[in-house]
C-alpha cells in the first residue's frame, strides 16, 4: 500500500525518524521506495558550470564566492557551442538531463534570452533540460518556463534558524520565494541541502521539515556531502559521519516518498560500500561526469563499474517508477 504523502509534519517527528535504529530506519525507507520506484535503477543528470565565478553571494561553502580567496579561475559565459557540444556528451555518456549552473546571485534581465537559447538547443537535443542561476523573479520564471525549461535547481542548503550562520548576502526567506516562483510557474522544483557544515541534526530535520512541508514537494531533492575547499570559511569543517549521510536520504525517502532523491555533491570521498548503503536508503539520483561546477565528481567508468557490481541500470526518470 502506497504511502499518504504528508505536508505537516513536525521537526520532532523528524527527529524521530533520525532517531530509529539504523536497521529500521533503512528497513522502513527501503520498503517506502520500492512501493513508488524500481530499486535498481538510478536516473543521472550531467551539471555544467556555464558561468564560473565572481560570484557576489558569500556561501561560506562556495569557492565561486567573490568574497574568498580560493584558486578557482573566473571565467565568463560559455559560449552556445561550447555548451551544446557538452551536452551531446552528457547525453552520449548515459545522462538523462542536463544541468547548467551560473554564479549568479540573481538572473539578470539582460542574460535572459541567452539563457532561454541554450535551454531550447539542449532540450531540442532530447535531453530534459534543469538551470540554477539564482534567485529568479516571477516574471522569469515564466519566461524559463515557456522556453522548455523542465527544472529548477535552488537548494535551501540547511535550517532556517542555521542559515545565517552559512551565507550573510541573502535570506533563507529569498531562497523561498524564488522556490514559490519556479513552483507557479509550474517548473519543476530541484531543492535539497548540505550536510557536514557544522550543522546538528536538528538542523537537517528542519531543513528536511521545510521541503517536505512546502505545497508540493521538490520532484527532485539533491542531498549534497560538504566538499570542504581551501580558501572557504567551512575549509576546516569536521567531515559529517556517513551514517549520518545515509540516515538524511532514508528520512528524506521517508518524508517525500514521491521525489527522486539525488547522491549529489562528495561522492568522490565516497567509498562504494557508502554508495550502496546510500541507494539502499532510497537515493536514485546522480550526477554522472567528472566535474559538478568547480569540484570533482568520480570517473563515469568508475560509476559503470559500481552499477554493474549493484545491479542498478541507469533509466530516464519516467522510467524509475513503478507502474
Amino acid at each position: 500500500m502506497k504511502q499518504t504523502t504528508r505536508h505537516d509534519w513536525s521537526v520532532s517527528e523528524i527527529e524521530t525518524l533520525f532517531a530509529l535504529p539504523f536497521a529500521d530506519l533503512l528497513f522502513r525507507a527501503q520498503t517506502t521506495h520500492r512501493s513508488h520506484f524500481n530499486a535498481n535503477a538510478i536516473q543521472a543528470s550531467t551539471l555544467l558550470s556555464i558561468k564560473t565565478g565572481g560570484c557576489s553571494e558569500d556561501c561560506g561553502y562556495c569557492s565561486q564566492s567573490a568574497h574568498h580567496e580560493t584558486e578557482l579561475e573566473r571565467q565568463t559565459l560559455l559560449s552556445r557551442e561550447t555548451v551544446i557540444e557538452a551536452a551531446r556528451q552528457a547525453k552520449e555518456t548515459g545522462a538523462s538531463r542536463f544541468c547548467m549552473g551560473a554564479a549568479w546571485r540573481a538572473l539578470r534581465d539582460s542574460d535572459l534570452e541567452t539563457v532561454k537559447a541554450l535551454i531550447s538547443e539542449v532540450k531540442a537535443l532530447g535531453l530534459q533540460t534543469c538551470v540554477t542561476l539564482g534567485m529568479l523573479s516571477a516574471n522569469q520564471a515564466h519566461e524559463l518556463k515557456q522556453a522548455g525549461l523542465d527544472y529548477y535547481n535552488h537548494n535551501i542548503d540547511t535550517s532556517e534558524s542555521y542559515y545565517p550562520s552559512v551565507v550573510s548576502t541573502h535570506s533563507f526567506a529569498d531562497r523561498l520565494q524564488t522556490l514559490s516562483h519556479v513552483q507557479d510557474a509550474k517548473i519543476s522544483v530541484c531543492s535539497g541541502g548540505i550536510v557536514g557544515m557544522g550543522e546538528q541534526r536538528s538542523d537537517r530535520a528542519a531543513m528536511l521539515r521545510t521541503l517536505a512541508n512546502l505545497p508540493t514537494h521538490p520532484q527532485s531533492v539533491p542531498i549534497n556531502m560538504l566538499v570542504a575547499i581551501p580558501g572557504t570559511p567551512m575549509e576546516r569543517a569536521k567531515p559529517v559521519d556517513p551514517i549520518e549521510l545515509v540516515r538524511t536520504i532514508a528520512v528524506a525517502r521517508l518524508l517525500m516518498p514521491h521525489s527522486v532523491v539525488r547522491l549529489s555533491a562528495g561522492r568522490e570521498q565516497m567509498s562504494d560500500e557508502l554508495q550502496a548503503l546510500c541507494f539502499l536508503a532510497g537515493a536514485n539520483s546522480i550526477f554522472l561526469g567528472n566535474r559538478l561546477l568547480t569540484t570533482n565528481n568520480p570517473q563515469v567508468d568508475a560509476d559503470r563499474q559500481l552499477f554493474a557490481r549493484l545491479g542498478i541500470e541507469l533509466r530516464d526518470e519516467h522510467d524509475l517508477r513503478e507502474r
